[in-house]
């Protein structure tokens, strides 16, 4: 019997709690709703505070997306001779092989290399006006990783004596460049991330500031009548709550129509460079997590402009 009378009691708190926390919620948001101009100018700066670091991010992935299996690792291509027989192609491709400063060798034919280029292109009008295929055949060699830059250097120089090689490029120092900028970009972004995060605490505690002295009188009385300062603190925190929602997806909006205005035209880019590359937005998941932080930003927010100016307000 006593057992069963605690569970009563247990039930009885959790559902008076759930109906305390709903009441909250639902009265949160009508306040809001009441004031929707300033609710929308408030949640609309907070949007946009969030959909700067969250186009960075986006940003940041199609970079990715775009450098694919590149790793910042040089490749070394050789353009044979028009006239260079493919059997000796692929026995230099085999005696190249055996060293041990070479990781990988691919052997590229002149209609291998015409198909890849007619499969990247609108150009087969133009390409079947051709009396003959202009594409040489390559040997795409890799050097393994950490191999030292002079010994890459004396590797290139191996392959521009080649007999059959017309001409010899190494690809390393645009790629590493590339790199080191994106991990520059990458860093910059996190810090501009972190400067917008405390703006929208500023202006989330700022507009929960607001509210507590516009509703000093409703306070005063509520806790004459014996509330605790949870019971108070608690509506207030739910209108944070609802602010950071409604800014994280405002800025979801914003960050998926510059998605829009600029897929267009990004991918046309790309197939002019006869590339694959299509550009992505937001997934479901960056934009729960963008919703997310919008909530917890809110959330401390209204915690952080709650404990400091709460305090202030007790009845005389």
């Amino acid at each position: 019997m006593a057992a069963h009378r605690s569970r009563r009691r247990i039930r009885a708190r959790a559902a008076a709690w759930l109906e305390h926390h709903g009441r909250a919620v639902l009265g949160a948001l009508g306040r809001l709703r009441m004031q929707w101009l300033a609710t929308l100018m408030t949640a609309g700066v907070i949007g946009i505070a969030l959909a700067l670091p969250a186009l960075f991010v986006v940003f940041m992935d199609n970079t990715q997306n775009v450098l694919g299996d590149w790793d910042g690792r040089p490749r070394v291509s050789v353009f044979l001779e028009r006239d260079a027989p493919m059997d000796r192609a692929r026995e230099t491709a085999q005696r190249l092989r055996g060293r041990d400063d070479v990781r990988a060798v691919e052997v590229l034919t002149p209609e291998a290399a015409l198909a890849e280029f007619r499969a990247h292109t609108q150009m087969d009008r133009a390409l079947s006006l051709l009396e003959s295929n202009p594409l040489p055949g390559v040997l795409l060699v890799e050097p393994p990783p950490g191999l030292s830059t002079a010994r890459i250097d004396a590797l290139t120089r191996t392959l521009e004596g080649l007999d059959i090689a017309a001409e010899v490029r190494l690809d390393r120092e645009w790629v590493q460049r590339l790199h080191a900028i994106i991990t520059l970009l990458a860093r910059l972004g996190w810090l501009i991330a972190g400067l917008l995060a405390l703006a929208v605490l500023l202006v989330v505690g700022n507009t929960i500031r607001l509210e507590i002295e516009n509703r000093r009188e409703e306070i005063v009385i509520t806790k004459l009548l014996g509330a605790t300062d949870a019971f108070v603190r608690r509506p207030f925190l739910y209108t944070g709550l609802w602010h950071g929602l409604f800014g994280g997806a405002i800025a979801a909006i914003l960050v998926e129509t510059a998605y829009l205005l600029l897929a267009g035209p990004a991918n046309t880019l790309a197939r002019s460079y006869a590339s694959g590359f299509r550009l992505q937005g937001l997934d479901p998941a960056a934009a729960a997590t963008l919703l997310a932080c919008g909530v917890l930003l809110g959330l401390l927010g209204a915690w952080i402009a709650v404990g400091r100016h709460l305090s202030t307000i007790e009845p005389r």
